[in-house]
C-alpha cells in the first residue's frame, strides 16, 4: 500500500486535496504534527470534507515518533533540491513518499540522511516549485502506474455514447 507522509503541513487544502487523492488512490496519509489547521471530525465536517471517511490518516506528534511507530525503510523524499527525476526511481508497492512543509520542505538532516532516496519534479528554473499538493498528485501517480495501478478501476468500458456512429 502506497504511503503519503506529510511532514509539518501547514496549509488546509492542500492537506484536503491531497486527502482527496489518498481517497481516490487507497494511499495511506500520515501527518507529521505540528499541523497548520485542525483536523477534528468537527473541522473536517465543517470543511465540506464528504471523502474524509475514504482516508487512513494516521498522527504522529513528531519525525522521530513516525520513525519509531513506523519502520519505515523504502523511503522516497521529495524535494526541489533532489539530484534526480521521480521517474528515475522504481517504486515498490509499499513505499513511503514524504514531502516537506509548503515554507520550507523537508527537514535538511533529513535529505542529507536520504541522500540517494531524494527525487524532485522536474519544471522550469524560473519557478519556485509546484504545489504541495499537485506534487502528491504527480508521484503518487506514478508511483501507482509502476505498479499497474492496483486495486483501482479501470475506465476502459466503452459507454452508450461512445458506440454512436457519427
Amino acid at each position: 500500500m502506497l504511503n503519503i507522509v506529510l511532514v509539518e503541513p501547514e496549509i488546509p487544502a492542500n492537506t484536503g486535496n491531497i486527502a482527496r487523492t489518498c481517497a481516490a488512490t487507497g494511499a495511506v496519509l500520515h501527518l507529521i504534527k505540528p499541523l497548520g489547521f485542525d483536523i477534528s471530525d468537527k473541522a473536517v465536517k465543517r470543511a465540506g470534507l464528504d471523502y474524509w471517511h475514504l482516508v487512513d490518516v494516521r498522527v504522529y506528534e513528531n519525525l522521530g515518533a513516525f520513525f519509531a511507530q513506523t519502520g519505515a525503510e523504502d523511503l522516497w523524499l521529495l524535494t526541489t533540491k533532489a539530484p534526480r527525476a521521480y521517474t528515475e526511481a522504481r517504486f515498490s508497492p509499499d513505499c513511503w513518499l514524504l514531502f516537506g512543509k509548503e515554507t520550507k520542505g523537508l527537514p535538511e538532516e533529513l535529505l542529507a540522511k536520504h541522500y540517494d532516496r531524494c527525487l524532485r519534479i522536474p519544471i522550469r528554473s524560473e519557478a519556485r516549485s509546484l504545489n504541495l499538493s499537485n506534487s502528491v498528485a504527480v508521484v503518487a501517480f506514478e508511483a501507482l502506474r509502476q505498479q499497474a495501478f492496483p486495486h483501482l478501476r479501470e475506465y476502459g468500458a466503452m459507454t452508450t455514447w461512445q458506440n454512436k456512429e457519427p
